[in-house]
């Protein structure tokens, strides 16, 4: 059976669906702390990004309209700059940015992310990626964003069990 991301996503018009991922992970942490671990400019550069890669951050302003600018090195050394606007966040439930490498990014894509608790104080993170075309969203597919993004919540989980 589907996760119920995916039953959500079969509501949104084909145009949307096509441009979309969506990950989603389940967290046995409060809300709250989940929450926190992407709003504080202090743990956030810490643990963001896959496996292997680590951020140098130029400029950190987690708030609406704020700005994240960084840069993202991969296992190779390759360096990935990166720009992100903060444009909703509702605490602890809802975080809204668009990422690009920069703020001219013809490429850049919006991020929602989602925190629910269910009953028993876990929390479900969900993910969603809607890209601005379908060959954009199909290379990121292509080059393993899904697994990525999988690996970065892999590091959110670690860095949550250190903050107990």
């Amino acid at each position: 059976m589907p996760p119920a991301a995916d039953a959500e996503t079969m509501d949104l018009p084909r145009s949307i669906r096509e441009r979309e991922l969506v990950i989603t992970r389940v967290y046995a942490f409060p809300r709250e702390l989940v929450f926190r671990a992407w709003t504080d400019p202090e743990a956030l550069p810490k643990w963001f990004g896959p496996s292997g890669f680590s951020c140098t951050t130029q400029e950190i302003d987690i708030r609406v309209g704020g700005r994240w600018r960084f840069e993202m090195r991969g296992p190779d050394g390759t360096i990935y700059p990166n720009y992100i606007v903060f444009l909703e966040i509702e605490s602890p439930k809802l975080i809204v940015m668009d990422h690009g490498r920069d703020a001219d990014d013809p490429g850049r894509f919006r991020v929602t992310l989602m925190f629910d608790e269910q009953s028993d104080k876990k929390t479900v993170l969900t993910l969603r990626q809607l890209h601005p075309s379908k060959a954009q969203r199909d290379a990121g597919l292509g080059f393993g964003a899904v697994e990525l993004g999988y690996q970065t919540l892999d590091k959110l989980a670690e860095h949550l069990r250190t903050q107990r």
